[in-house]
C-alpha cells in the first residue's frame, strides 16, 4: 500500500486540482458533472470560498515519499456531533492502490479525536463498487438509499471506528 498523509488544503493546491475538475472520468460516479472549463483562477476562487467555511474541513491527500498532492478528502456540514464525508483521488494513476482506504482512516481518526464527532456519513454511487467496498472495510455500514439520486447512504459511529482500529 502506498504510504500517504493528509494536510489542510491551501490555495496553491488549485494549480493542481483544476485539472481534476476538468476530467469527466474523475467525476463519473458523482453527482457533479463538469459543464464548463475550470481555469486555475476559477478553481482558486472556488477553493478560497470553501476554505472560509467554518463547518467544513478540507484536506489534501499526499504521498509520503515525495509530498505529491493526489486527491481531496473532506468533512462537510459539520454540525455538533456529525459530519458528511467526501473523497476523491484526482491522480488516476493512484486509483486502486488502497489510498482511499488509508486516507479515510486518517480523516475518521481526526473526526472522532480532534473534532469529537460521534457520527460520519457519506453517500456513494452503488455502481462505484471499489468505493463502497473500501468504505465497508473501514467500518461504514449501509443505512439506506437517497431516493433522489439512488446513491447508497453509509455511516460509521465513533464507537464502531474505535473497535476496528
Amino acid at each position: 500500500m502506498t504510504p500517504i498523509y493528509i494536510r489542510p488544503l491551501v490555495l496553491a493546491d488549485a494549480k493542481t486540482s483544476f485539472n481534476w475538475r476538468n476530467d469527466p472520468e474523475v467525476w463519473e460516479y458523482t453527482e457533479y458533472q463538469p459543464d464548463l472549463y475550470i481555469s486555475p483562477e476559477l478553481e482558486e476562487e472556488w477553493l478560497k470560498a470553501k476554505l472560509s467555511r467554518v463547518n467544513e474541513k478540507r484536506f489534501a491527500i499526499c504521498l509520503e515519499e515525495n509530498d505529491q498532492y493526489i486527491g481531496n478528502i473532506q468533512l462537510l456540514d459539520i454540525d455538533g456531533e456529525k459530519a458528511s464525508y467526501h473523497i476523491f483521488i484526482g491522480e488516476k494513476s493512484f486509483w486502486g492502490r488502497g489510498i482511499s482506504q488509508s486516507a479515510t482512516k486518517l480523516i475518521l481518526a481526526y473526526a472522532f479525536s480532534e473534532l469529537n464527532l460521534e457520527n460520519v456519513s457519506l453517500e456513494v454511487n452503488p455502481l462505484n463498487v471499489p468505493a463502497w467496498k473500501a468504505y465497508q472495510k473501514v467500518g461504514f455500514e449501509s443505512i439506506g438509499e437517497n431516493k433522489k439520486n439512488g446513491f447508497m447512504k453509509m455511516a460509521i459511529s465513533k464507537n464502531e471506528f474505535l473497535t476496528i482500529l
